[in-house]
């Protein structure tokens, strides 16, 4: 390394002071020895750790953090530089190659480049990298696609089938409060209350929020938790002994199970939240009112709730304009 720094100071002499040269020395002398330093102490793996524990402290959940470690244990197995030396160009054709292997959208194709920005922008962050290779891979144009919702017909229809006090008290309560899926699983009895026809929930970042429910859905939840027998704090369990807390997986499965047997197309309950946020948007709540109850840190992501459905635009236009 020495033999190097003395070359460059070499080619350097006639454009420097003796002073520049000796401070250049200096610089390269300590950047170039913490450089290998970093390089033999920390493996690409020993990265990926540190990243994860560093967004587990941030209070992103398990799901998030699982994401982020398979795209990252993707990429390593792809791709056999080393972090410190990954480039635009290799990233890049990554993606590609990802795209082609996979056969998958351009919606999914940029989740993977989200989380690698988001890895990448870390460790410049935390000055284990210089430049962020991803900072020239912007985000990926995709079609606009207006997403559907649940009708009021089908909400009913999906109530009517229901043979068990739970899954009508689930229906109801992602329909009333718009709260996601893993909101709802941590949900706990003691957290309801039926005076106020109200619950709070800790959203992402473990934000806590204060949600509210209808006299339908406080009705149905009260008939399910009599109903039950076992001591379970959860407010959400499985049918079945030892009744332990249902998981996220456990009610996606309850529900697609509940409109396929109806004949409706993908329903999951993140479209139960779409639909409560469209009907309220379509009845007239102020977005900012929308974005609080949805528990939405941007603005912008309410607005996409917002152009779901165009009625009340065509409505607007008729009486404003036409």
């Amino acid at each position: 390394m020495k033999e190097k720094i003395a070359e460059v100071i070499n080619e350097m002499a006639e454009y420097l002071s003796v002073a520049q040269a000796k401070k250049l020395q200096e610089v390269l002398v300590k950047v170039l020895t913490v450089e290998r330093a970093v390089k033999k102490q920390v493996s690409n793996g020993e990265y990926k750790r540190l990243f994860l524990d560093a967004k587990k402290i941030e209070g992103c959940s398990n799901r998030t953090l699982d994401y982020y470690e398979k795209t990252i244990d993707h990429l390593l197995k792809t791709i056999i530089t080393p972090i410190r030396k990954m480039t635009t160009e290799e990233l890049r054709t990554y993606l590609v190659e990802y795209q082609k292997i996979n056969n998958c959208s351009k919606v999914t194709v940029d989740n993977i480049r989200r989380n690698l920005s988001s890895f990448f922008s870390w460790l410049e962050e935390e000055d284990y990298v210089l430049k962020s290779p991803m900072r020239r891979i912007h985000k990926i144009k995709s079609k606009t696609v207006v997403k559907e919702t649940i009708s009021d017909e089908a909400i009913e229809k999906l109530r009517d089938i229901c043979t068990e006090k739970r899954d009508l008290a689930i229906i109801d309560l992602l329909y009333s409060t718009g709260i996601r899926v893993g909101e709802l699983v941590n949900l706990n009895i003691e957290d309801i209350d039926f005076e106020q026809r109200e619950c709070i929930v800790f959203g992402k970042g473990e934000k806590e929020r204060r949600v509210y429910f209808d006299a339908k859905t406080k009705i149905h939840l009260k008939e399910y938790i009599d109903s039950r027998t076992d001591d379970n704090p959860a407010l959400i369990v499985t049918l079945d002994a030892p009744h332990n807390r249902l998981q996220i997986s456990g009610i996606e499965i309850r529900i697609r199970n509940l409109g396929r047997s109806l004949g409706l197309r993908k329903i999951h309950p993140h479209k139960f939240r779409r639909s409560m946020a469209t009907r309220a948007i379509d009845k007239g709540m102020p977005i900012e009112q929308v974005q609080k109850i949805l528990g939405h840190s941007q603005i912008d992501t309410t607005m996409q709730y917002a152009i779901v459905n165009q009625n009340n635009v065509k409505t607007s236009h008729q009486k404003y304009i036409a």
